[in-house]
C-alpha cells in the first residue's frame, strides 16, 4: 500500500518554517557546454531521473508533521512527529 504524502504550503511562513528555497537546476549555458563537449568527443549522453531522490536526503532543520487523517496513533491522536528525512513538497527537500 502506498501512502501519498504532501505538505501544506499555505501554512508555511518564510523565516519561521523555512529560511530559503532552492531548486537544483542546471543553467542552460552549462547544458549547452556539456552537449558541445560531448559531441566534439563523440560521447554518448544518457539522461536519467531518480524518482526517490528527495526521499533519501536528511534535513538539517527541525521539521514536525501532523499525523495523516486515518492514520492517527490510537493512544496519541494529537501527537506530532519530528521529520528525519525529506518529503515531496517540503521547502527544504531540494537541499537535503
Amino acid at each position: 500500500m502506498e501512502l501519498w504524502r504532501e505538505t501544506r504550503h499555505d501554512l508555511l511562513l518564510k523565516g519561521i518554517d523555512y529560511e530559503e528555497t532552492f531548486a537544483p537546476v542546471a543553467r542552460l549555458e552549462a547544458i549547452h557546454i556539456l552537449l558541445a563537449f560531448a559531441t566534439s568527443k563523440g560521447f554518448k549522453l544518457f539522461q536519467m531521473d531518480v524518482k526517490s531522490a528527495f526521499l533519501n536526503g536528511f534535513i538539517e532543520e527541525e521539521v514536525y508533521v501532523m499525523q495523516p487523517p486515518g492514520f492517527e496513533h490510537p493512544k496519541f491522536p494529537n501527537r506530532v512527529f519530528k521529520l528525519q528525512k525529506a518529503l515531496y513538497g517540503l521547502k527544504q527537500a531540494p537541499q537535503a
